[in-house]
């Protein structure tokens, strides 16, 4: 299907987010990062990859970003601060050919004014250079790691009618609830018992996904993702 319109429509850039996509938490396997790749190099487009979540694996071997294959020039990769720092931080990086980087980096946008974020960027470079920012990172793999495990293990337990696959990195569950269920109306009803979902309907066009929601494991403890999962739980024994 890519290709059929790639072939119709020539794009300049194909927008991507191979792992741990938000919502659905997958990753785009090593056979179809290669098969992008060729197409990309056939068909003259840039492939952006937003690999905001590449730093938050918890397995053992991820993939490398898609930009880790410097010697090509139609990749870029996208990375963040805001997801592995601080949230209000709106910093992040560039990773691609350095034909690429020269031609951002001299652009008037960030030649004229010697940045997006100087000041923040400054104080991002100070926490790299002390290693703090690796240190803070373990720390989020592991609180996160065990936080997912705790998640899946109640949703396992008590939502035994909802379908998914459990993330290997990033933030979040993406449920797959009854086809009766409307996720909009559900979220309705769960604001009254004071937790929150995002129903399928924000990331699908033409209201499509009514029957899917986004879970977030990273922000709650063991204690309250128990409470927000049986207080869900309550909401779908309802409907």
């Amino acid at each position: 299907m890519l290709e059929e319109n790639l072939i119709e429509h020539k794009p300049k850039f194909l927008y991507t987010i191979p792992i741990y996509h938000n919502p659905t938490g997958t990753t785009l396997s090593e056979p179809r990062r290669a098969r992008l790749i060729e197409l990309a190099q056939r068909y003259d487009f840039l492939i952006l990859a937003d690999e905001v979540y590449q730093l938050l694996s918890y397995e053992d071997n991820p993939p490398k970003p898609f930009a880790a294959r410097m010697d090509l020039e139609n990749v870029i990769s996208l990375g963040s601060f805001s997801k592995i720092l601080a949230p209000g931080l709106r910093l992040g990086w560039i990773q691609a050919h350095p034909n690429k980087i020269q031609r951002l980096v001299t652009s008037g946008l960030l030649d004229s004014g010697g940045g997006m974020n100087p000041f923040t960027s400054a104080i991002v470079r100070g926490v790299i250079e002390s290693g703090d920012l690796d240190q803070h990172l373990h720390t989020l793999i592991e609180t996160y790691r065990s936080r997912l495990k705790t998640m899946d293990a109640l949703l396992r337990e008590h939502l035994t009618n909802v379908a998914y696959t459990v993330p290997a990195g990033g933030y979040f569950f993406w449920l797959r609830l009854p086809g009766h269920i409307n996720a909009v109306e559900l979220r309705q009803q769960v604001k009254s018992l004071k937790i929150d979902i995002r129903p399928g309907t924000l990331f699908a066009n033409e209201n499509g996904l009514q029957n899917f929601v986004r879970l977030c494991f990273a922000h709650y403890d063991e204690a309250q993702a128990e409470l927000g999962i049986l207080r869900l739980k309550e909401c779908l024994e309802t409907i």
